[in-house]
């Protein structure tokens, strides 16, 4: 969990800050990262911004092979 939380420290702030109060990091695996939306919107808004959050990960030297982006259940 600490991977994860080190990794939405570097995407947190290209988030708009109404959206960053809501998502929450998720698993890191073989297959890559998790993003936790709150609902739908947050989730496309999310997908949106992904290309831009997976180079900024890539800059602070994480090995990206993808952002997952999963709606979380109440």
């Amino acid at each position: 969990m600490r991977e994860s939380n080190a990794r939405f420290e570097v995407v947190r702030p290209l988030l708009p800050s109404a959206l960053a109060a809501h998502v929450k990091p998720g698993p890191v695996d073989e297959q890559g990262w998790s993003l936790l939306a709150p609902n739908g919107a947050a989730a496309a808004k999310l997908r949106q911004l992904q290309p831009r959050l997976e180079e900024a990960l890539r800059q602070h030297g994480w090995q990206v092979s993808a952002i997952r982006v999963k709606v979380q259940s109440a």
